[in-house]
């Protein structure tokens, strides 16, 4: 019963099965078309890619002026939207910045609530700022912001500042923050030394350096120490001589100002009101030996179990008396070294006494005890 077209093809156990020829020509025009559509494709593909290839020069060129126009316009728009003005770039050894502002930070916040700030630095007179002052009062974003102006004045972008000179830097070094790579054995100490060494060696009388915190990872003698060395090295002319933004609250630093030429002392200025303060967030002239670190650590929520214990340390560490040598121990007889505790438990007594309401008598038996207790 089968019909004289039908072309057996396989003999099963209960069945045949059979083919045409239509079907066959139609399995090879199937199982062809992928092969077919490739091979079209690719002809097509080789076909615009010589076409392109004899216009390369055109379209490069096109290319070029269309990102040119795309940075540009993106540049312009911001300058208008953000009241930038266009800075003046030269090959001078200037930075002189009025009303600088943080290009990123004043977006953050709501209209002209961003503090400006101006910024002087030169290879003569003024090539290493020192700014001290509180935490969280804005040293960082300060000096931030005096690198991100150079930075968009050299690539031809406007500032966000009234005015601004730049003279042109060959590399903008920072060391900020604080970050470890424990994965090679590398504490966070050791990484910010190594920033540091990096800098030393590469940065030239036309870079501009950006230090925060130099030292702070090891012992306070340790650190100032380092930051000492390294802002002496920094302001010399013949061995680097790089203008450079120096914050620091190691206010032992702010002496470099009488000690080295070309070093400026500068601040955060701070209101005080109480026992709180009010962060003004203005670069003032002039040092400071402030930190208002237990301030910070009350608006961080320390217990104030644990900051006011931090206060009465704070008073005992201020009132011990300075190392002395030992030539200067023998010409004063009695002298307490720094770390005297005696000398600290009888500062804390004497905190404690009322002057006003202290009898003669009292004032003789606080003595006897005093005397008693230093021998």
């Amino acid at each position: 019963m089968v019909p004289d077209n039908y072309i057996r093809k396989q003999t099963l156990t209960g069945c045949e099965r059979y083919v045409t020829q239509e079907l066959k020509d139609m399995e090879e025009e199937i199982l062809g078309a992928e092969e077919k559509i490739v091979s079209l494709e690719y002809d097509i593909f080789v076909d615009i890619r010589n076409k392109i290839t004899s216009q390369i020069e055109r379209l490069q060129k096109t290319s070029e002026v269309i990102s040119t126009l795309d940075v540009l316009t993106s540049f312009a728009n911001v300058a208008e939207d953000l009241n930038y003005t266009m800075p003046i770039v030269d090959n001078g050894n200037e930075i002189d910045i009025k009303d600088g502002r943080h290009p990123v930070i004043e977006k953050m916040l709501p209209s002209g609530e961003f503090v400006q700030n101006d910024t002087y630095l030169n290879n003569e007179t003024d090539r290493l700022s020192i700014i001290t002052g509180p935490n969280m009062a804005g040293k960082s974003t300060y000096m931030r912001q005096v690198a991100l102006i150079t930075l968009m004045a050299q690539i031809g972008s406007f500032v966000p500042a009234s005015y601004a000179k730049i003279g042109v830097v060959d590399k903008i070094f920072t060391r900020v923050g604080a970050s470890d790579d424990l994965s090679m054995g590398q504490s966070t100490f050791m990484v910010e030394m190594m920033e540091v060494a990096t800098i030393l060696k590469e940065a030239t009388k036309k870079s501009l350096v950006i230090l925060d915190e130099i030292g702070r990872g090891t012992s306070t003698y340790d650190g100032l120490s380092i930051a000492w060395a390294v802002a002496e090295f920094i302001s010399n002319k013949e061995k680097c001589g790089a203008k450079t933004l120096f914050a620091t609250h190691y206010h032992e630093l702010t002496e470099l100002e009488e000690k080295l030429e070309g070093v400026k002392n500068y601040s955060i200025a701070v209101k005080e009101k109480g026992e709180d303060i009010i962060f003004l967030r203005k670069i003032i002239r002039g040092g400071t030996d402030e930190s208002y670190g237990i301030h910070v650590a009350k608006l961080a929520g320390v217990p104030t179990i644990v900051t006011s214990r931090a206060n009465e340390i704070l008073k005992t560490l201020e009132r011990k008396v300075t190392i002395k040598t030992k030539e200067e121990k023998k010409a004063v007889p009695g002298q307490l070294d720094m770390y005297n505790y005696k000398l600290a438990e009888i500062a804390h007594e004497i905190d404690k006494i009322d002057l006003n309401g202290l009898t003669p008598i009292d004032a003789l038996n606080i003595l006897v005890r005093i005397k008693e207790k230093i021998k």
